[in-house]
């Protein structure tokens, strides 16, 4: 049975990859990616050579009939993300999808856990998280102020993703609609730089104003109960 692997990849430490993961990507016979040249370096490091198949958001039908193709002349397939779990806020998750409902039980799907910038997150925030909403990347515009008034009321810790160029603004909005709540913010996970802040809305909007080369890098924001 051809097989559909889902294999989590470091966050930023080429180092936090498990020892199956490894393992996986050297046997299937290719793997799907975001961008190859970010999984060429990963593959580079562990000394894996391997086919490379482009698979982003803007991917073509014809490229998904490509993923077919292989699995039914029975080859096994890698599915990684530039950084992270696949399918958690990450396209794969279509892949997945339509794998499902075109071969049924005829391929089989495994998941490879590992890294996932949520979940560090969440465990050096010191916010309760025996429960958590995660909110993934928050819309541009419809629906976003709406999300952030549901963040307000929550009695749960929020979690969602937000890129340098739009986190003072997601913090303008924290500072409207939910002043009092605790706010953590990590940046570059097991990076060089990595950094967590926390503190009032208003507060973490003070410290990126003191320090401006500090708004770089991917970013997780959590909001406490």
């Amino acid at each position: 049975m051809p097989t559909l692997y889902i294999v989590a990849t470091p966050i930023g430490n080429l180092e936090d990859i498990t020892l199956r993961a490894i393992r996986i990507l050297g046997e299937v016979d290719a793997i799907l990616c975001e961008d190859t040249r970010v999984t060429a370096k990963l593959l580079q490091k562990y000394t894996i050579q391997k086919s490379l198949i482009s698979y982003h958001s803007h991917s073509k039908l014809s490229k998904v009939e490509k993923v077919f193709e292989l699995l039914e002349e029975g080859k096994d397939l890698a599915l990684v993300s530039d950084a992270g779990t696949p399918c958690i806020s990450d396209p794969g998750v279509m892949l997945v999808a339509q794998v499902r409902e075109h071969f049924g039980d005829t391929v089989k799907i495994v998941t490879v856990p590992g890294p996932s910038a949520v979940i560090s997150a969440l465990a050096g925030s010191g916010l309760p998280s025996s429960e958590f909403l995660f909110l993934g990347f928050l819309p541009h515009k419809k629906g976003r102020e709406t999300l952030f008034k549901e963040i307000a009321v929550s009695e749960r810790t929020v979690a969602f993703y937000e890129s340098p160029h739009r986190i003072l603004k997601a913090l303008l909005s924290l500072e409207k609609f939910a002043p009092e709540k605790k706010v953590v913010i990590a940046r570059e996970l097991t990076k060089i730089y990595e950094e967590f802040v926390s503190g009032t809305a208003t507060e973490l909007l003070a410290h990126f104003d003191a320090h401006k080369d500090s708004i770089r890098g991917e970013f997780v924001v959590l909001v406490g109960q």
